[in-house]
């Protein structure tokens, strides 16, 4: 076997996984194993009575995890809008696998115009990781952007691809590949950013939602001063620090919201 052989079998080996990390996101048939529950926004970190508070809706609230059993519809009424916030129940971990209700949770979530990751102050790190790779792995992007990418399907006259950037993280040779294991073989591609063959997936599939985030860590009444100064610190300017027990940090809360959603007085 020769050496350009050689690559183009690499080649086609990256686009079939880059296919099947996609079919990840696709609906299975078989219902999944239960499996370890967390929330959207993390299970015992403070959400029930967050909702509660902000909408004076009466979510099941205790000092245990995994209380919301069912998706708690409230209303918060500000600035004279009314936005509709849900207290969603616990998805599994490897929803994306099938596992548990997490499908059902996330396909909810998928429909949000903003996403409240509600954390504990005391384990914000290791919280947010977790949810974030939970939440990228069944197709949702936190604070991104769709890749800036145009596909259209034609009848006939081959595949045309044209890059207006330098392709760093994948090759022409790839996406054409990735085309021909989806089987469309007459197609124009224009590509004006530098983007990975996964992110080229999404946007052949539709997979991926790109949905607006704030980060909400909350009980930081249970650390010290330091410790929220840092994190909030270290936020990219979408993290708010609250603790329901004490009312603190609401209203910021709030007018964060309100600017997320890009509502106008």
């Amino acid at each position: 076997m020769g050496i350009l052989q050689k690559i183009e079998d690499i080649e086609k080996e990256m686009s079939r996984i880059a296919k099947y990390r996609a079919q990840l996101l696709e609906p299975e048939r078989k219902s999944g194993k239960p499996g370890e529950g967390f929330d959207v926004m993390k299970s015992g970190v403070g959400k029930s009575t967050l909702l509660s508070k902000a909408t004076k809706t009466e979510s099941a609230v205790g000092a245990y995890e995994f209380t919301t059993l069912t998706a708690i519809p409230g209303v918060l009424e500000y600035e004279g809008a009314r936005i509709q916030l849900l207290d969603l129940p616990g998805i599994v971990q490897d929803a994306a696998k099938g596992r548990g209700r997490g499908r059902q949770v996330v396909s909810v979530a998928r429909t949000a115009d903003l996403i409240l990751i509600m954390i504990d102050a005391t384990k914000s790190d290791e919280q947010k990781a977790q949810l974030e790779l939970e939440l990228e792995a069944v197709g949702i992007r936190l604070n991104g952007h769709a890749p800036d990418i145009v596909f259209k399907q034609k009848a006939a006259g081959g595949i045309t691809i044209t890059c207006t950037v330098k392709l760093t993280k994948t090759d022409e040779r790839t996406i054409r590949s990735v085309l021909q294991s989806y089987r469309i073989h007459n197609c124009d591609v224009m590509v004006r950013e530098d983007v990975t063959i996964d992110e080229f997936i999404d946007v052949l599939l539709g997979t991926r939602k790109y949905i607006p985030a704030l980060t909400v860590i909350n009980k930081v009444d249970a650390v010290s001063m330091e410790t929220v100064d840092r994190m909030a610190r270290s936020g990219d300017g979408k993290t708010v620090m609250i603790s329901c027990e004490m009312d603190l940090g609401l209203d910021w809360l709030l007018e964060a919201i309100w600017k997320e959603l890009g509502l106008v007085k």
